[in-house]
C-alpha cells in the first residue's frame, strides 16, 4: 500500500497556561509550527515551493476553540505564521476529543490518493481560558447535550463513572475491589510515566498507588460514581504537530536531508469506527457481547488488518485514558486480555513500562497519556501519533520502550463515539 511517511514533530510543553502568559491560541500555533518544522528540517521556501506545484496542505485538529477562545476556521490560521502558507489548503477538523485523529486520517487518505506530497497537521486546543465548571460545560457537547450534558456538572466523569459502572457489574467473579484496585494502578502507572517526559503537565506532581486507592478523601474526591480525581485526564492547554508525506517524497526528503530511513516512521494502518452517541445506548447494545465498547474493539481490529499485524507484533501503545476506566476497557479491544480479564494485565505489570525488555510485556501510555502527560482535546491525537513516532524511531528519552519497532494508539470521542486507532511502524 501506499503509506503514508511520518517525518517527525513536536508539541508545546503541555504543563504551561498560555492565558496566565498573556498569550493566546496564535501564540501556540505560531509556537509549535516553527518548533515542528526546525525539528523535521523542513524549511518555508520548501512550503512554498511545493505550494506553488499544488503539493502540500494543512490539517488542524481542534474541538471548541469558538467557546473557549471565540474563534473559528483555524484550519486558515498558519497563515497568520507564516506567509509561506499563503494559498495553501487548509481546513479544521472536528470529532471531540478525536479531532486530532480525524485530521491525521483526513492527510493520510489526501497523501495515499496522490493529492499532495507533504501534509502538515496540526491539533490545538486552548481550554484554561475559563473555569473548570464552564469548561465541564462546554466539554458537555462531545456527548448528545440535551440528553447527557445539559444542567449537569462535570458530565464527563459522570459518563465515565458510568463505564467503570458497567465494567464492574459485568466482571462476574472478579469483584469491585480487585477493578478499583486496577484502575488506581492505571493511574499510578500513568503519573509515574509522566515523570518521565519532559512535556508532561504532571511531571512534578504527586500520586501513589495509597492516594490512588484513597477513594472520597479530600485528597482524592469523588467526581462521578465511582471514579475520583485521581482517574481523571487533565485540562490542558496544548498542541501538537506532524509532517506527513508520501513514500516518494519521504525517502526523496531522507537522502537530501542525510536522515536513515529509520528515523522516519510509517502509518501501516488505521481504524474509524463511530458507535451509538448516547451512553446509554452503547450500554444497550453490548448487552450480550463480549466487549463493552464494540466498535472500539472493531476499529483496533481494521487497524491490526490493514497493517498486517496482530498484538503480538505491537510493542507500545498509545490509549485514550480520559479516565481510568477507559484505559481499563481498551486493554481487552487491543488484544492483551479476553474481555473481562482486563484486571489481570495490570496487576501482572503487562502494561506498565519498568522491566519493558521482559517478554510479554505492552507498555500502555509511557508519555504518561492523557492522565499524566495531559489532555488538550483537539491535540491529543496527533501528541499520540508523535509519541509513537518518537517510540519506535528510538527518540522517546526517558520514557522509550526499548527496540519498540511497531506502536498503536486509540484516541476517542465522546463516550467512546467517535473510535480512531492508528498502528505507526519504523521506517526501513
Amino acid at each position: 500500500m501506499n503509506n503514508p511517511y511520518i517525518l517527525g514533530g513536536a508539541q508545546t510543553d503541555f504543563s504551561r497556561n498560555w492565558s496566565k502568559e498573556g498569550k493566546t491560541f496564535m501564540s501556540m500555533m505560531r509556537e509549535v509550527v516553527e518548533d515542528g518544522l526546525a525539528a523535521v528540517g523542513l524549511e518555508y521556501e520548501e512550503i512554498k515551493r511545493l505550494n506553488q506545484e499544488n503539493k502540500v496542505a494543512v490539517f488542524v485538529g481542534n474541538f471548541d476553540a469558538e467557546q473557549y477562545t471565540q474563534q473559528g476556521h483555524l484550519g486558515a490560521f498558519l497563515t497568520e505564521v507564516n506567509p509561506a502558507f499563503y494559498g495553501v489548503p487548509g481546513a479544521r477538523y472536528e470529532a471531540a476529543c478525536a479531532s486530532g485523529s480525524v485530521a491525521m486520517d483526513a492527510a493520510a487518505a489526501r497523501l495515499r490518493g496522490g493529492d499532495y506530497e507533504v501534509a502538515v497537521v496540526l491539533g490545538i486546543e486552548v481550554m484554561k481560558t475559563v473555569s473548570s465548571s464552564v469548561g465541564g460545560d462546554f466539554l458537555g457537547t462531545a456527548a448528545y447535550y440535551e440528553k447527557e450534558a445539559k444542567g449537569v456538572q462535570f458530565p464527563f466523569p459522570k459518563l465515565f463513572g458510568r463505564l467503570a459502572d458497567v465494567i464492574v457489574e459485568r466482571a462476574q467473579g472478579v469483584g469491585e475491589q480487585r477493578v478499583m484496585d486496577a484502575l488506581a494502578e492505571i493511574s499510578r502507572i500513568n503519573y509515574a510515566n509522566a515523570k518521565l517526559n519532559p512535556l508532561a503537565q504532571t511531571r512534578t506532581w504527586y500520586m501513589s498507588e495509597e492516594q490512588a486507592k484513597d477513594r472520597g478523601s479530600k485528597y482524592n474526591a469523588a467526581v462521578g460514581g465511582r471514579l475520583c480525581i485521581s482517574d481523571c485526564s487533565q485540562v490542558t492547554d496544548g498542541a501538537a504537530i506532524l509532517v506527513m508525506a508520501s513514500p516518494t517524497y519521504a525517502k526523496q526528503f531522507a537522502q537530501k536531508k542525510g536522515v536513515p530511513m529509520n528515523k522516519l516512521a510509517i502509518l501501516r494502518g488505521w481504524g474509524h469506527r463511530v458507535a451509538p452517541i448516547t451512553f446509554e445506548s452503547k450500554v444497550e447494545e453490548s448487552k450480550g457481547k463480549d466487549y463493552i465498547l464494540p466498535w472500539t474493539r472493531q476499529a483496533v481490529v481494521d487497524a491490526y488488518r490493514r497493517a498486517g499485524v496482530d498484538i503480538d507484533q505491537i510493542d507500545v501503545i498509545e490509549t485514550h485514558d480520559c479516565f481510568t476506566s477507559s484505559e481499563y476497557a481498551a486493554i481487552s479491544a487491543f488484544g492483551l486480555t479476553k474481555p473481562g480479564d482486563e484486571y489481570q494485565a495490570i496487576e501482572d505489570g503487562k502494561i506498565a513500562l519498568e522491566g519493558a525488555k521482559k517478554p510479554g510485556k505492552k507498555p500502555i501510555n509511557p508519555s504518561g497519556g492523557l492522565i499524566g502527560a495531559g489532555h488538550p482535546v483537539g491535540a491529543s491525537g496527533v501528541r499520540m501519533g508523535l509519541d509513537l513516532f518518537k517510540q519506535v524511531t528510538g527518540q522517546a528519552g526517558e520514557y522509550q520502550v526499548p527496540d519498540a519497532k511497531n506502536g498503536i494508539m486509540l484516541n476517542i470521542g465522546g463516550s467512546a463515539t467517535t473510535n480512531m486507532t492508528f498502528v505507526i511502524g519504523r521506517a526501513e
